[in-house]
């Protein structure tokens, strides 16, 4: 790939990942909320929030001036309101999400250049941003995320094995799901507390991606995580923010891990 090209992909991928990023706020505060609750369906104000993707803002809230319940506000209050932009936003705003996913995708893009698995990697990274999210915030996985997202690397790659160029394996893809899925259950069963069910089930997506390219980026993928999730721990211990038994949230190390074995696998292949 020639440089001015190289440059230019890298280009397009970042900005399509600080678009992707800027719909993630509203989808991250609907699903971060603790295991055994359903799913957010109104701002912090109770005014019902419509779709999942989009700005950390609320439309009513903006119109409700602050003091005055919603349902409640005079038409001039709302006026009011309305002109000077009144109201509290919900969530974190958009700066991180929009960043971090940004420069996910300008480092898929520069490691798997051309070769058409690249479409696959870009769908795939903002769900792994939001992913990483919702369990940094609440220590839990949605199931509407883990299990689809699996399904669709696997159909994805399917059809990238079919278009020439490419530089994985589909079989290998589904063996590393398979693979990848079972080990984590082996741990899930064998220390519960330590390793959730969520994480079992990010392991298939993530066993598949680093299928793609292999066993070895399969190994690597995995150590990865498990590193990043060790350092992370160790510096709490040693900042003394968390002891030896405090849970942490591994679905965010086990996509990071993953991450830096595709980089690594794709820029190899």
């Amino acid at each position: 790939m020639t440089g001015g090209l190289e440059y230019a992909l890298i280009a397009v991928a970042a900005l399509w990942g600080a678009a992707a990023g800027a719909l993630l706020p509203r989808a991250a505060h609907r699903f971060a909320v603790p295991a055994g609750e359903e799913w957010r369906s109104a701002c912090p104000r109770g005014h019902p929030l419509a779709g999942w993707l989009g700005p950390a803002r609320c439309r009513a809230c903006r119109e409700t001036p602050y003091g005055t319940d919603a349902g409640t506000a005079s038409g001039a209050g709302a006026g009011a309101a309305r002109s000077t932009g009144a109201g509290p936003a919900y969530g974190t705003g958009a700066a991180v999400p929009v960043m971090v996913t940004a420069l996910v995708c300008a480092a898929l893009a520069a490691a798997t250049g051309t070769r058409p698995e690249l479409a696959v990697w870009l769908l795939l990274a903002p769900v792994g941003v939001l992913l990483a999210t919702v369990d940094f915030r609440v220590q839990r996985l949605p199931d509407p995320l883990t299990l689809p997202s699996a399904a669709t690397a696997l159909a994805l790659l399917g059809l990238t094995a079919l278009v020439p160029e490419h530089a994985g394996e589909w079989t290998t893809a589904l063996l590393g799901a398979l693979a990848l899925g079972a080990g984590y259950f082996v741990l899930f069963l064998i220390n519960p507390a330590g390793m959730g069910f969520g994480d079992v089930k990010l392991a298939l997506g993530a066993g598949a991606v680093l299928g793609w390219y292999g066993w070895p980026t399969v190994l690597l993928g995995t150590l990865a995580g498990f590193l990043c999730g060790a350092l992370y721990g160790g510096a709490l211990v040693v900042a003394r923010k968390a002891g030896r038994k405090t849970s942490i949230p591994f679905g965010p190390f086990l996509i990071s891990g993953a991450f830096v074995g595709l980089l690594i696998g794709a820029y190899t292949a």
